[in-house]
């Protein structure tokens, strides 16, 4: 799994993450996908690593601007999580 931590500019309303989210979830296949305007950011979840560029491109054509793109490893914190060495 994949978190990708995509810094946005222009996200001004939910509605703003919405319309991102949906342009996210409709391009690629994630897991989880969540905007936030307050942040300026979009943290997606996904299998494998989603292109920047592609990513850029699905963004842009929303009307907003990609000002950084983050992907690191994902592992999922559950309730036994804190017991894994």
């Amino acid at each position: 799994m994949v978190k990708t931590i995509v810094g946005i500019e222009g996200m001004a309303c939910g509605m703003c993450e919405a319309h991102v989210n949906e342009a996210v979830r409709n391009a690629f296949q994630v897991k989880k996908v969540k905007s936030s305007h307050a942040k300026k950011q979009t943290v997606i979840i996904a299998e494998k690593e989603i292109p920047e560029q592609e990513l850029k491109n699905v963004v842009a054509k929303t009307g907003y601007n990609v000002v950084s793109v983050i992907s690191e490893p994902y592992e999922k914190n559950g309730l036994f999580g804190m017991f894994r060495q």
